[in-house]
């Protein structure tokens, strides 16, 4: 049957084992996910541009979809069999997939995808446990992330995977991080050391899901990347195609927040703006959790001039800052928290795709 033909008589059906639909363009690897889920199942469709309720949204042309299929492909071993165009259907371009049932199991990073009527689960979730003996809190917060990763973005399911690996770190090495207890802050060189190196992982993949993020957003809404700021020659031929470029360009955006200005930041990004979920008081508590994190990563917890600047004269130069667990975890929770207002603000705003 001719493949155009095929996708028409999928549209106006409900998404099942076999049907899955997409409003937006997502990142490659939510693409990759669905190829693998219906591959390990019985094959099907997936057709972007129609969003979950089905109605016909529609894709836009500069929306690089074959890049991103591309791509998607290049993450599953082995590749499945699938085709794939873009179509038209009642004047709306939309972008179809049709994936054919594989007789091996395709692998995603390790991991198996599968259908189970409308929803994708893996089939092979990772198991991780915490010791019984403690600091408890650590595999509370463990669950909570686990549930977060429900209903998000993969930008957002991706830094809560990390958060869940720095988690376990410090559950597996208490006996140096926090030998006397998680309110109190280690005196062993090594631990304070290792604590500094966590802390500014976890900060940092904070701000790689900010760029994860607004990559996500530029390409469901292309012309949301439009702006008066110039960009060279040089820095678009650096780019092997457009995708490369919006998560290259998504990148850049972050260089304000990087020198710890998250005021400048969120005003020089409307997309972060316009959701109008960040307070005045939690851009002052991201400032000073960055400016910890600049401490740590560039001057091995050396208080200086202008960490006291931004933080306020409850320290002293030259003195070592240090943090002891409990505080190193609520401030974890803290980013945790802007980490999922603006990941459902923007779910809702740009109709993003939700990771399975």
């Amino acid at each position: 049957m001719d493949f155009i033909k095929e996708v028409d008589q999928q549209i106006g059906l409900p998404e099942s084992s076999h049907l899955e639909y997409k409003a937006v363009l997502p990142p490659s690897k939510n693409i990759a996910i669905e190829i693998a889920a219906l591959a390990n199942s019985e094959g099907g469709f997936i057709i972007l541009g129609i969003s979950d309720k089905g109605e016909l949204v529609g894709l836009t042309p500069d929306q690089p979809a074959n890049s991103i299929t591309h791509k998607a492909l290049e993450l599953l071993s082995p590749q499945p069999n699938v085709i794939y165009q873009f179509v038209h259907s009642a004047g709306v371009r939309l972008y179809a997939i049709r994936v054919n049932k594989s007789s091996e199991v395709v692998y995603l990073e390790g991991k198996i995808f599968k259908r189970d009527g409308p929803r994708t689960f893996l089939e092979n979730p990772p198991i991780t446990s915490f010791r019984s003996n403690g600091y408890k809190r650590l595999a509370i917060l463990n669950i909570s992330l686990e549930g977060f990763k429900k209903n998000a973005t993969n930008a957002k399911v991706k830094v809560i995977e990390h958060y869940q690996s720095v988690l376990k770190i410090f559950d597996d090495l208490g006996g140096i991080l926090y030998p006397q207890g998680p309110n109190i802050t280690t005196n062993n060189a090594e631990g304070q050391i290792l604590t500094r190196i966590l802390y500014s992982s976890y900060v940092d993949n904070f701000e790689t899901y900010l760029s994860d993020l607004l990559y996500e957003i530029f390409l469901a809404i292309p012309a949301s990347l439009k702006s008066q700021q110039t960009v060279t020659i040089e820095e678009v031929l650096n780019c092997s195609d457009m995708q490369e470029f919006i998560r290259y360009w998504a990148k850049e955006k972050l260089a304000k927040l990087q020198r710890g200005s998250v005021k400048g930041f969120i005003e020089d990004t409307d997309q972060i703006r316009s959701l109008k979920v960040i307070e005045k008081k939690e851009i002052k508590e991201m400032e000073d959790t960055l400016q910890i994190r600049h401490l740590y990563a560039h001057r091995n917890g050396v208080v200086d001039e202008k960490f006291i600047r931004y933080v306020g004269g409850q320290f002293q130069l030259n003195q070592v800052h240090t943090m002891a667990m409990e505080e190193i975890c609520n401030r974890m929770e803290y980013l945790i928290e802007i980490i999922n207002k603006l990941d459902s603000a923007s779910i809702k705003k740009y109709r993003l795709a939700i990771s399975n």
